[in-house]
């Protein structure tokens, strides 16, 4: 049987996971949802894409390039979502309120819906009425810019649906993808949001000159944190060591090509949150979960150091060389 699937979004990961997807021998037809128009038709003449892993030339025998999001939904079994999580809800708006019901809606955004404060399961659910075992996610650790490279991978796909879990898996195994299933959904989309907030310290204490020494103390906390958040809102037996939380966690903080921690060590360097997004060009998916986060923990009242810390660097326009000091006395 011919799957027909489509990913939604432009960017790097989104052009990452479409190069994934053509690349696995199963038989399949690609629709590539690409919201600018100039943009989509550059794609479809030149088989590749200008601001995002320009490297990547795509066979276009198998794909449909197209800039009208309500086609590539209606014409396709599995939808992939990779646009950055701020921007979703807008994104998705053309589309009829049953467009999504019935079909196989897989989630690699690694943000919350910031209007709800909601991961993408739980948004799929409540206003696309998705039902439970027709969601899943894509987590790492994993980079586009690897990806583009053909460097070996890992994925990780989420589904309280093990049978989806499965099928979405060997979609995306490949030469250079290796891929595993978890029915963590919660706790993998929870901790692919924190990884972020992290990133942006560890960039943060980069941009301070601290060094690898302070850089593994830094991350073994935070890999703690984020036990103890998803233990607060979905406690269930799961190993915090495997790669899907501490494996996303380490590539995301230490990667030179993480966008988050690039962030972070501009703010190091002095940039505020405004001149470093500028400069970049570029989401850092971190900079809006932090906000997110934070107003959860005012709920939950989690012991979280370090995601206080960088939320007033971010958002309370604190010095990074000044707000740092108490953060230190904290970590163990």
């Amino acid at each position: 049987m011919t799957e027909k699937i489509t990913v939604l979004g432009s960017g790097s990961w989104a052009t990452a996971l479409v190069k994934i997807v053509l690349d696995n021998e199963q038989s399949k037809e690609v629709c590539w949802w690409v919201r600018n128009p100039q943009k989509c038709e550059y794609i479809k003449v030149n088989k590749h894409n200008p601001p995002y892993l320009s490297a990547v030339s795509f066979d276009k025998s198998n794909l449909h390039v197209s800039s009208d999001i309500a086609e590539c939904v209606e014409s396709s079994d599995i939808v992939i979502l990779a646009i950055p999580s701020a921007f979703v809800d807008d994104a998705l708006s053309p589309l009829h309120k049953d467009s999504l019901k019935n079909k196989k809606v897989i989630s690699a955004v690694k943000g919350l819906i910031p209007e709800t404060s909601e991961i993408l399961g739980d948004y799929f659910s409540s206003k696309w009425q998705c039902q439970s075992d027709n969601i899943g996610v894509i987590t790492g650790p994993c980079h586009a810019e690897e990806v583009a490279l053909e460097k070996l991978s890992y994925l990780t796909v989420g589904s309280e649906n093990q049978e989806l879990a499965q099928r979405i898996s060997h979609l995306l195994n490949g030469r250079f993808i290796k891929t595993t299933t978890t029915d963590d959904i919660y706790g993998t989309e929870y901790s692919a949001v924190l990884k972020n907030i992290y990133a942006i310290a560890a960039g943060i204490c980069h941009g301070l000159r601290f060094g690898d020494n302070f850089q593994a103390v830094l991350v073994s906390n935070a890999i703690r944190e984020i036990k103890r958040f998803i233990e607060v809102v979905h406690p269930i037996q799961r190993d915090i060591d495997d790669s899907a939380y501490l494996g996303d966690l380490i590539v995301t903080a230490y990667s030179q090509f993480s966008r988050n921690r690039t962030f972070g060590n501009m703010l190091g360097k002095g940039y505020s949150s405004k001149s470093a997004q500028l400069e970049m060009n570029m989401i850092a998916e971190g900079y809006y979960a932090v906000k997110t986060i934070h107003e959860m923990n005012e709920e939950y009242g989690i012991d979280m150091p370090i995601v206080d810390f960088v939320y007033d660097i971010v958002y309370n326009n604190h010095r990074a060389k000044l707000r740092v000091e108490p953060l230190l006395d904290l970590l163990n």
